[in-house]
């Protein structure tokens, strides 16, 4: 998933004519212009709960303004640092909304959800308090859903207009722009009307290659994390020191818990997916290289995978790389006989049976 941050969110609603209020993006002294009335500057991190934290600040001037843009930069909000802000209009605010358009597995389809109840404590409003509709994509809003969205949320003749056309721009962006989450909280009601006080959009990062206009940002991955992501593998680090490669998530899980079982701790989650390409496994193996200290198992179980050529990748990656950990490989399915032969004519241990590879691997882990 990528979350953009809010600024990049609030350039998208004003795309798809979503009220937002003017603002500049700053990140230095430098940015911040003369004024003189009152503004709010806001952190740009992704993470929620920068209010709470001080990372949304009530400013009157410039000095103020840059005074607390340094105080807010020493805040650590979930292990990020702000770098860029928002300087935006700080609007009288007579009630707070939430209203959002995201994914609902258990229907199998978007569905809006909104509160006369949004801000800050938004996670504790109860369910009955929570508006809930699908949207059928065949379909779209209907009209009829515009009037009982406003009729839950208590809003006058004149907003129920404009909450319409909000709800319309947030599924919009959802269904264009392949998002799994558009939100907004709060929707201010002003003297002004409905505005989108803050944004938050969730792209889903396997439809990426169609928006190229999205910055690719990934928050919270490491450095060999973000590599995997680069090169379209899917890679997720753990805390052991034995490194596993298998193919399909799975059989990754599988093979996870059948290590802890017997005793030993696994370094990584490491996804090679249904590709026998040796390139690809020689970049596995590099990337898995990163975060085994001790032994790396491959588990593949070959259908579609041809393990013969598994194997071959597997050996030319290690005559490249020459790594000091211990290696193991289990592989069972196409063409296994001869991927097992050429494993073994390297000196590489190979297996069929699973538990015996896995009782093997802890062993080598432990010695």
């Amino acid at each position: 998933m990528v979350d953009l941050l809010e600024y990049e969110g609030k350039i998208i609603f004003k795309e798809y004519g979503i009220p937002v209020p003017d603002f500049k993006v700053v990140s230095d002294e430098k940015d911040i212009p003369d004024f003189n009335e009152r503004m709010v500057i806001k952190a740009q991190v992704p993470t929620g709960g920068r209010g709470k934290r001080g990372g949304v600040r009530i400013v009157n001037n410039r000095e103020e303004a840059v005074k607390a843009m340094n105080e807010i930069k020493n805040i650590n909000f979930d292990g990020y640092r702000a770098e860029k802000f928002i300087l935006e209009k700080a609007y009288v605010i007579k009630k707070e909304l939430y209203i959002s358009v995201t994914l609902d597995r258990s229907v199998e389809m978007p569905v809006t959800l909104a509160s006369a109840e949004g801000g800050v404590d938004i996670n504790s409003v109860p369910q009955e308090k929570i508006y809930k509709k699908p949207i059928n994509p065949f379909v779209g809003v209907t009209e009829y859903t515009k009037r009982e969205l406003s009729k839950f949320l208590g809003l006058s003749e004149d907003h129920a207009q404009e909450i319409g056309r909000i709800l319309v721009g947030l599924y919009s962006i959802y269904d264009k722009l392949d998002a799994s989450l558009v939100e907004i909280n709060p929707l201010g009601l002003t003297d002004k009307g409905l505005i989108a006080l803050d944004s938050k959009i969730t792209i889903e990062d396997d439809a990426l290659f169609r928006h190229k206009e999205i910055p690719v940002r990934y928050f919270g991955l490491d450095e060999i994390e973000l590599e995997a992501k680069k090169k379209g593998l899917s890679f997720v680090k753990l805390e052991g020191d034995i490194g596993i490669i298998a193919n399909g998530a799975g059989l990754n899980m599988a093979t996870i818990d059948l290590i802890a079982q017997a005793g030993g701790k696994p370094a990584n989650f490491f996804d090679l997916g249904g590709t026998d390409d040796p390139e690809k496994v020689i970049q596995a193996i590099e990337l898995a290289s990163k975060v085994t200290n001790k032994v790396l198992f491959i588990n593949i179980f070959g259908g579609v995978t041809r393990c013969d050529t598994v194997a071959r990748g597997v050996v030319q990656a290690i005559n490249e790389l020459k790594p000091k950990f211990k290696l193991v490989v289990r592989i069972r399915g196409a063409n296994e006989e001869e991927g097992r032969k050429i494993l073994l004519d390297h000196g590489i241990d190979s297996m069929l049976n699973l538990d015996e590879a896995v009782e093997r691997v802890v062993k080598l882990a432990g010695e």
